[in-house]
């Protein structure tokens, strides 16, 4: 006997202004835990605000997806289907992609395509900084030193334009998370087999080539900008060289061994480059250092893997006001910032090569940890540090 199916829709839905954060799905190499914490504080922030909070996440293993954390929680894939059905449904006031991590961003084409609102930066302004080459373009409006680049929509392009720039080049797409297939070669070779593979991998995406700077020191800004107040959360040095991945360095809070010009240079490109995004919320900005002189690398228009790092270890609750001030509801000027940290936090990456025994442990501008540790140490003269600075100086003889 045939019985019909009834699908029966449990979600109930409210009559309260709504807000929808996007988490990042599944842990894995390049995003994983941090953006659980970011999205915690975010859903808390947006309840103490007055909206409904609603999660959608679909990793069991994480504090977003715990039923008394959000106001109501959607254990869906982050996909767009399953999203989209969603909005259809609450009609929420918008939607959080900085939380999220990269596969949040991912979303917002097709979220501004559908006319819903992204609460904090704009599509548009986010689309700058993930393009490679547009962003590069942006750099050389505001006169801010970057590394020489070009785009490629094929291998001859490719090499016509390393060619240009100079080999080694460091290969990268655009919109990736954890420097997915980002490569650095020396020669045709090498460049025709990296750029074959990225287009395998990631059809419909562009090739940025972008001039290598070796053997330099690089640096990183996380910061929050409100269209008005510019602030700087943390400014974190890597004690391992440029070319290994940021997620993959021991990234020391504060910087331990820059001039106070190079990070006064740092902070004012950090804020020229909010200002020109119009970002509303959180940003990543990555340094390269060489011969004394600044380069932007990348800038990221979200939460980094760093930003609950630098929350952790000033005691400032950076996801909360970031949060506030996306969605409006407050301004960075109603805050006081009182950074705790008594001597330096050291960011310490977790590898899980243990239980990865054929994967290739060679680091390098492709991400390969899944997580990442602190650990305090009050001066420099600990051992540990000065174990991993020594590490560094050896290699840089090489």
């Amino acid at each position: 006997m045939n019985k019909e199916l009834t699908l029966k829709n449990e979600s109930s839905v409210s009559a309260k202004r709504k807000i929808i954060v996007l988490g990042s799905g599944p842990n894995r190499i390049g995003q994983g835990i941090e953006f659980d914490y970011c999205c915690v504080h975010g859903l808390l922030a947006i309840k103490e605000s007055g909206y409904e909070a609603i999660m959608i996440n679909c990793n069991p293993e994480t504090v977003s997806t715990d039923f008394d954390i959000a106001d109501k929680l959607y254990f869906e894939p982050v996909f767009w289907e399953h999203i989209w059905e969603i909005i259809e449904l609450e009609k929420p006031d918008g939607v959080i992609v900085q939380l999220g991590g990269q596969t949040a961003l991912k979303l917002a084409r097709r979220l501004n395509e559908m006319g819903v609102k992204i609460f904090g930066t704009s599509f548009e302004n986010m689309d700058i900084a993930e393009d490679r080459g547009r962003f590069s373009d942006l750099l050389k409006s505001l006169d801010i030193p970057y590394p020489r680049y070009g785009t490629a929509f094929n291998t001859d392009e490719a090499i016509e334009v390393a060619r240009s720039v100079g080999y080694p080049v460091l290969i990268r797409p655009s919109y990736v998370l954890g420097g997915q297939r980002m490569r650095i070669v020396l020669n045709d070779d090498e460049l025709e087999k990296g750029v074959l593979s990225l287009f395998k991998h990631l059809p419909g995406n562009k090739v940025l080539i972008d001039s290598f700077l070796d053997r330099c020191q690089e640096a990183e800004i996380d910061a929050i900008y409100d269209g008005e107040t510019f602030h700087v959360m943390g400014l974190m040095e890597h004690i391992e060289p440029a070319g290994i991945h940021s997620g993959d360095s021991n990234a020391v809070l504060p910087q331990f061994n820059l001039s106070p010009l190079i990070v006064q240079t740092m902070e004012e490109y950090a804020e020229k480059i909010a200002r020109a995004l119009d970002i509303r919320g959180l940003i990543n900005i990555q340094f390269a250092i060489k011969d004394g002189n600044v380069f932007v690398i990348e800038a990221n228009p979200r939460a980094s893997r760093t930003t609950p790092f630098i929350a952790k270890a000033y005691q400032i609750p950076y996801l909360n006001i970031a949060t506030k001030v996306m969605i409006g509801s407050a301004k960075l000027n109603d805050f006081r910032f009182e950074k705790k940290l008594k001597g330096f936090a050291i960011k310490e990456p977790v590898f899980s090569f243990n239980k990865f025994p054929g994967v290739n442990k060679e680091l390098g501008p492709e991400m390969k940890s899944t997580g990442e540790a602190i650990r305090f140490i009050k001066d420099l003269r600990d051992p540990y540090f000065r174990q991993l600075y020594k590490e560094r100086s050896i290699y840089l003889s090489k």
